[in-house]
């Protein structure tokens, strides 16, 4: 007996000690050093948005970026998977000096991962590149601390002969923005939260087998909320324009029911009156996209439609604020290997302006679902930026100390074309046309345009293995942001410490 516990302590220490020694395997690191200089007040949109909340509005910035890694993937033959990574970010004229960008384990069993931290996650069904962004889940926000269990790739089901995947995932997490909260709404009565917490939710289903049909159809829904921590300047509705709330404060239900009205919309919030909506700020979306696989070539057409609480989740009333997109990935050439074209409209909003129909108002009047803007948690932002869609401008651009978009009824063009002339240069166009209506109840007299291009270069010399010069050019037109035009340098450096 004793020998044989000896010889399992000692197999245990042996298989400890190689799973420690993985660990250390397959590391990678980055170094980046970016400044941008510009003209006017503001920076470029496409320098400021749809990067992980290291944008700035600031015309003049910089930052200073070092990350180290491991990827889950890089145990792809092993049933069990480890991954982690750490990406620290000293910025100048940002919001903070200092950031944590990413820091987060990945435990992965099979398919299935339980990811812990915060950690950047490209955005579901759309080129990660060039489109405008996801109008629930984007790249846009700096990511949130979370607890999340997914299926990260899609996942075949078992005995549908490769013709049905799936891809999931559950989390739970905290927004981290309570030094900005504060600071951008010193010395106003507007609404703050500080510790709200976060969830989201998932669920995609693929249908066809690329390997012997060209066409792939996918679908799923995709939803997310706010919920608990505590506000400041919570006015009783309907709208009280008292000044007695001011720095007035009430903590939010935080406990297993808060949880469970978040995974399951139900219960109100404190000030919903007689007519009691879903707790927190609920907000979600359905996508489809149809594939073609050719040889060399692809071809893909996709739809989003954006509903807020249970208004316009189902068929109330027709749907006609969606994201209508279509991506051409030519065959190889030195122009361009991609082509992105995204419409979206928001000038709908169909949920209903006062209430619900009752017994004693049987007509519900709609129009007024006021898109991203709550009346308990603000705004669905994330320091500053949108955690949707980056075309509704975040309230990072505001100058009143007001968590609120302003301009969330929009038509908006985007296009975005990517391309490989050698090599060692790929370079990237993203060009938007938009129009503002401002919003239902702050509304433009006149439609109001901007027009947002970005040119970007990246030169990767062979000479040099693992390091990339980047340039680009970035400007705006027109009233929505007002004028400005910049250039941003980048100089990235990455290697492995151990790779096998």
């Amino acid at each position: 007996m004793k020998k044989s516990l000896i010889i399992l302590l000692l197999l245990t220490a042996a298989t400890a000690q190689g799973q420690i020694k993985r660990l250390g395997e397959n590391v990678h690191y980055s170094a980046t050093l970016q400044g941008t200089a510009g003209s006017n007040n503001t920076a470029p949109f496409w320098f400021t948005n749809n990067r992980y909340g290291l944008g700035t509005t600031e015309p003049n910035s910089g930052l200073l970026r070092a990350a180290i890694g491991r990827d889950a993937e890089a145990d792809s033959l092993r049933k069990w998977r480890i991954g982690y990574g750490l990406d620290l970010v000293g910025a100048v004229n940002h919001d903070s000096h200092f950031i944590v960008q990413q820091a987060f384990a990945d435990f992965q069993y099979k398919a299935i991962r339980l990811s812990v931290g915060q950690k950047e996650r490209p955005i579901e069904l759309k080129n990660n590149r060039l489109s405008s962004g996801d109008m629930v889940l984007s790249n846009n926000a700096r990511p949130i601390p979370q607890v999340r269990l997914e299926l990260p790739d899609f996942w075949t089901i078992p005995r549908t002969k490769g013709w049905l995947h799936l891809k999931a995932h559950i989390a739970y997490g905290i927004h981290t923005d309570n030094g900005w909260q504060n600071d951008f709404t010193a010395g106003t009565a507007n609404l703050r939260t500080n510790n709200s917490l976060y969830h989201s939710k998932a669920g995609f289903l693929k249908i066809g087998n690329a390997e012997k049909f060209p066409l792939t159809i996918t679908g799923g829904l995709e939803m997310a909320a706010q919920f608990g921590g505590k506000v400041w300047n919570l006015k009783d509705r309907p709208d009280n324009t008292s000044t007695t709330t001011f720095l007035s404060n009430r903590k939010l239900p935080h406990g297993l029911k808060a949880f469970w009205h978040a995974f399951i919309p139900g219960g109100g919030d404190s000030n919903d009156g007689e007519y009691s909506n879903a707790e927190g700020n609920q907000i979600g979306s359905w996508h489809i996209r149809l594939d073609y696989h050719g040889k060399g070539w692809g071809a893909s057409v996709y739809a989003e439609h954006l509903f807020e609480d249970h208004s316009q989740m189902f068929w109330q009333y027709p749907w006609k604020d969606m994201l209508y997109g279509g991506e051409f990935r030519l065959p190889k050439n030195p122009v361009v290997s991609t082509i992105l074209y995204e419409h979206l409209r928001t000038t709908d909003q169909s949920g209903p302006i006062y209430h619900d129909k009752t017994a004693n108002f049987p007509t519900a009047i709609y129009g007024q679902d006021d898109y991203y803007n709550n009346h308990v948690y603000a705004a669905w932002q994330h320091a500053g930026f949108s955690v949707g869609n980056a075309l509704l401008p975040s309230p990072i651009y505001n100058t009143d100390g007001n968590i609120r978009f302003y301009d969330n009824r929009i038509k908006a063009s985007h296009i975005g074309i990517e391309g490989n002339p050698t090599k060692e240069i790929e370079y990237r166009i993203l060009y938007t046309h938009e129009k503002s209506w401002g919003t239902y109840s702050n509304p433009h007299t006149d439609p109001v345009k901007a027009d947002f291009l970005m040119i970007e270069a990246t030169y990767s010399p062979h000479q040099v293995k693992g390091l990339s010069i980047g340039a680009a050019y970035g400007q705006n037109w027109g009233k929505l942001l007002g004028e400005s035009k910049g250039a941003m340098l980048t100089v990235s450096y990455s290697g492995w410490i151990k790779h096998n």
